[in-house]
């Protein structure tokens, strides 16, 4: 594609830990140009006054958020913003003519009782949450094709539900029967300062948090619901650890038959056939978050008992990347008609 003819982008929450990543994997994307980065907070200053990583790489103002001037300057919009924000300001966009990939939690619920009740925010109009699509790009990519509108999954139920969704589809597991230990580090709860990441509270330390209210839950559980074609509930639990980023999720649940390591590797290996950011690990291997750190990868290992009949499998992204920008970026790929992993072939860092 010419440089004429790139899809002209615009970031809203430039300054956040999701907004910059998108920053970063977009500068090197061959069919986007990024021509508006926005922040309601720092408009008027360069983005190289927080982010001097960025200098001579992005030499651009902070627009602040004014969907008319976006339209006059993009094409598509991600709003990676906190939730509350996105739900007043996506319908602004979409009636601008912008396509929209909304990276916050708003429109990920389709039920706006059962968003209210967990987010505490009231809920985007009954008809964009009917709209948006769910972008799990490994489940709901085929669905993404040609849309203007995305609701980005969030981190925890991407490393989870990739890590559960065959199994359960299949009904190799019981779905009732779904616990999850998950385990994040602290660029997820976003560049803010607060006590929970104060570097002295929260180095040599490992922290539970939001126990069986985290709002992550209800979208982990609208999705697994649809695919075992029943509802389902889950135990969640989630914890803040003293690394900066990654996601490892540990799932346990019953197995439903006596199936061995090998069949369940051969398993998500068809079910992710042609899924170019999903790898599964050979039978009895492990991976580990230094292993997909700054990438778009997630990585799947198993251990099956047949002493407990218990499946555990382990799931691991970067929960800036596949968690939020990257899958974003993939979304729009998809939604674009390019080719999935454009602009986001980079290999992990390592070490």
């Amino acid at each position: 594609m010419s440089e004429s003819n790139q899809v002209k982008v615009a970031i809203v929450g430039s300054t956040g830990y999701g907004g910059v990543e998108l920053i970063r994997f977009l500068l090197n994307h061959p069919n986007v140009e990024i021509t508006s980065v926005i922040s309601s907070s720092n408009a008027g200053e360069s983005i190289t006054e927080g982010f001097p990583h960025l200098s001579e790489l992005l030499v651009q103002r902070l627009d602040g958020v004014d969907p008319a001037l976006i339209k006059s300057k993009a094409d598509v919009v991600f709003t990676a913003t906190p939730s509350g924000v996105s739900g007043k300001l996506v319908p602004q966009l979409l009636a601008e003519g912008l396509k929209v990939i909304d990276l916050s939690g708003d429109f990920r619920i389709k039920d706006g009782a059962v968003y209210e009740e967990w987010y505490k925010h009231d809920a985007p109009p009954a008809g964009l949450l009917e709209q948006a699509v769910y972008g799990l790009c490994e489940e709901n990519g085929a669905q993404v094709k040609g849309l203007d509108f995305v609701s980005n999954p969030g981190c925890y139920p991407t490393a989870t539900l990739l890590g559960l969704l065959p199994a359960v589809k299949e009904g190799w597991i019981d779905p009732g029967s779904i616990i999850i230990d998950a385990k994040s580090g602290v660029s997820g709860a976003g560049r803010g300062t607060s006590l929970m990441t104060h570097y002295a509270e929260i180095n040599e330390n490992m922290k539970v948090y939001k126990v069986n209210k985290h709002q992550h839950i209800p979208e982990i559980e609208q999705a697994l619901s649809i695919a075992s074609g029943s509802p389902v509930t889950v135990t969640f639990t989630t914890h803040l650890v003293p690394m900066t980023r990654g996601i490892m999720s540990t799932m346990y649940a019953k197995l439903t038959g006596s199936r061995s390591e090998q069949e369940l590797v051969d398993l998500y290996r068809h079910y992710y056939e042609g899924r170019p950011f999903v790898r599964v690990r050979e039978p009895g291997k492990f991976p580990a978050t230094k292993e997909v750190f700054g990438s778009n990868y997630c990585d799947i290992g198993f251990a099956a008992d047949a002493r407990t009949g218990r499946l555990t499998i382990v799931s691991v992204i970067d929960n800036v990347v596949k968690g939020a920008a990257g899958q974003a970026i993939q979304n729009l790929n998809l939604m674009m008609g390019w080719e999935e992993t454009t602009g986001l072939q980079l290999s992990p860092v390592y070490p």
